[in-house]
């Protein structure tokens, strides 16, 4: 895979691919961005159900550490 991310801190090209690990209760084990605002429900945890879910994948600049995250991948 020919890596052509450029760091947005120091425009250094070629990132680090790695992942934000979720490692609460009842993860799946990798972050995810959900779409709206956070809303809590009752019990004070966030309100998702009905809505989007994309796992965020993270980039590493190897020279100054900045990261980039995207989320594209539908969770």
């Amino acid at each position: 895979m020919d890596n052509t991310f450029r760091c947005t801190n120091c425009g250094t090209v070629g990132l680090e691919p790695g992942f934000v690990e979720d490692a609460g209760q009842h993860s799946r084990g990798y972050a995810r961005w959900i779409q709206g605002v956070l809303e809590r429900g009752m019990f004070g945890g966030a309100k998702r159900m009905g809505r989007p879910t994309w796992r965020i994948d993270a980039f590493r600049c190897p020279t100054c550490a900045h990261l980039e995250l995207f989320a594209g991948h539908r969770a």
